[in-house]
């Protein structure tokens, strides 16, 4: 079993297929397993990478919530690819893990070669309100378990397209899901979700954020609809790609598509011809 020693703390891991580094960074409600169909597809001309983040086993789990923040996540997939001798990698994540590649791109920029950030900025609309909630869930997740309340949370808003779309594949996800550990996810919340910044307080970095980034939410993935479109409009060199009829996990419900997206956007990147835009023409637009 592979590890990588983090500040103390191992972190789980695999290497797939060879190339330019290709890292995938999971949601909450997912794991390494999480990114099987892109290690699949992208290890025939990349070297994937895919980890659990602490708190997840087989990583391991510390004990205190002030082990468990945005920072920490993103110092530790700096130290794995350090770990590994990757001084430049594409970093790619959805929601949690997309939060983990965008702030990333904003602490190692030289190391980010591109960004895939999909899903990403629940919360940041209301954050008082996100932060009451997720402080509720981690209780629950204390309390009840994943055995207890994993189904609830599998079928929440956000994940109904993808329970009516792909009912196996979900089943799949969910059954990931409950084998979490419970104190994990606990922390998890306490410690990275509920103190993480809004997507719009971070404007000012966006705006220096040089790095080509691409930018993917699903059009029921309400909470994260307003955050990606302020992220395209602050970050230079960043695209918006909006899957229809999908919610939250687009790596889950359409893989080809996503992988097709991804693909797209590496090559032009590749090409050199990723363009970046003219914040000023978005200067008509409300901002937040």
């Amino acid at each position: 079993m592979a590890k990588a020693m983090v500040d103390g703390v191992g972190l789980y891991y695999e290497v797939t297929g060879e190339g330019f580094p290709l890292v995938f960074s999971h949601e909450f409600g997912g794991d390494y397993r999480s990114w099987e169909n892109q290690a699949r597809y992208f290890s025939r001309r990349y070297q994937v990478i895919t980890y659990n983040a602490r708190g997840y086993p087989p990583s391991d789990v510390p004990e205190r919530v002030d082990d468990y923040s945005q920072d920490r996540a993103v110092d530790d997939l700096h130290g794995l690819l350090k770990h590994l001798g990757i001084n430049e990698a594409y970093v790619a994540g959805l929601s949690m893990g997309g939060s983990v590649a965008l702030n990333f791109g904003f602490a190692y920029p030289g190391m980010a070669k591109a960004l895939v950030v999909s899903g990403a900025g629940t919360g940041s609309t209301d954050t008082e309100r996100w932060r009451k909630e997720t402080l509720a869930l981690a209780e629950r997740f204390e309390k009840e378990g994943l055995k207890g309340m994993g189904d609830e949370y599998a079928r929440s808003r956000a994940r109904q397209s993808f329970l009516r779309k792909d009912p196996r594949g979900w089943g799949e996800f969910k059954a990931a899901l409950l084998e979490h550990d419970s104190k994990g996810a606990a922390l998890t919340f306490r410690g990275f979700q509920a103190r993480r910044p809004s997507v719009f307080e971070q404007k000012d970095k966006m705006h220096a954020l040089k790095t080509p980034t691409l930018i993917i939410c699903g059009d029921e993935d309400e909470p994260c609809i307003e955050p990606s479109i302020f992220m395209r409009r602050n970050i230079p060199r960043s695209g918006l790609v909006m899957f229809p009829q999908t919610g939250h996990t687009p790596n889950l419900e359409e893989p080809a598509l996503f992988n097709r997206t991804i693909e797209d956007f590496l090559t032009s990147v590749e090409a050199g011809r990723w363009a970046e835009s003219d914040l000023s023409a978005a200067a008509g637009f409300v901002s937040r």
